[in-house]
């Protein structure tokens, strides 16, 4: 696919503010199953959950028929119909508190055209930034994949297992899907929508998002070393994890990186990661 029509989206830059609010951390909290009274003004956010705020408002008429935004605006109008988050690289560099009123800079760093297994795609790199009165608390690259959708679904060929040093069962449900997808204003009906997942995008079940993913990867590993604090996280996308799937999140040491993952019964990964402690 051409990408040049798209390159004048690069350099587009976005500043949204927002105030840290108790009800979304507490919300995530009790659909995570864990104590929502650890949430109140004041309190530590933990990482990746900034997520929840600086999130866009978007009208009906504006909604394109798979649940997303209407394409245009600040990103680019990619005309392939599947979007999706193929992963992230975050730095995190301060502590965001319950209260806080920050700014997020946000700017279109790169579009790029790749022909895969599955076709075409186009990926763009959006920069995050978000501070506290100039102070950067957190950065992240992420990247969203766009691409065709396959006649029908082929499954992805799991990568061989790796030896892991712990390991702990992924409690998702549809329920959680729902949760997730509401409290992050996602509307993208592969998340909750069956009949759209299987009928349109050609999927076998309802898609676990990815970054609900990622957070159960980080929430596991903080619940190890709760003394700790994260320098940085990186992850991607392998294959689709669907929410009948059963599934663990895995971590090992390897050269002082802890690397994480999303399991499925077959051993296969879904999702892998890499984190580095601070210190």
């Amino acid at each position: 696919m051409d990408t040049g029509a798209y390159q004048n989206w690069i350099g587009r830059t976005e500043v949204r503010i927002d105030t840290v609010s108790p009800g979304p951390a507490r919300a995530l909290a009790a659909a995570l199953d864990a104590d929502p009274e650890d949430f109140v003004l004041r309190s530590e956010l933990p990482p990746l959950w900034l997520w929840l705020y600086f999130l866009p408002v978007v009208r009906a008429s504006d909604t394109g028929p798979d649940g997303h935004p209407k394409r245009g605006g600040f990103l680019p109008p990619v005309a392939l119909p599947r979007r999706m988050w193929a992963g992230s690289r975050c730095k995190f560099s301060g502590t965001v508190r319950i209260g806080d009123e920050l700014t997020r800079v946000s700017t279109i760093a790169k579009v790029t055209a790749k022909t895969g297994r599955s076709g075409e795609m186009v990926f763009v790199t959006v920069r995050h930034a978000w501070s506290r009165g100039g102070a950067e608390l957190m950065a992240e690259e992420q990247d969203i994949v766009y691409a065709g959708i396959p006649e029908a679904y082929v499954p992805v060929e799991p990568l061989p297992a790796e030896p892991q040093d712990w390991q702990e069962a992924a409690a998702i449900d549809p329920v959680l899907l729902f949760r997730f997808s509401a409290l992050t204003q996602n509307a993208h009906r592969i998340h909750y929508d069956r009949t759209y997942a299987s009928e349109v995008e050609k999927y076998p079940d309802l898609l676990v998002h990815g970054p609900l993913q990622a957070i159960l990867m980080m929430e596991a590993a903080r619940a190890r070393e709760p003394e700790r604090r994260v320098a940085t996280f990186a992850f991607r996308g392998v294959r689709p994890l669907f929410v009948s799937d059963a599934a663990t999140v895995c971590g090992r040491m390897t050269l002082g990186k802890l690397e994480l993952s999303v399991v499925k019964v077959d051993g296969g990964a879904t999702m892998q990661a890499g984190l580095i402690w601070a210190g």
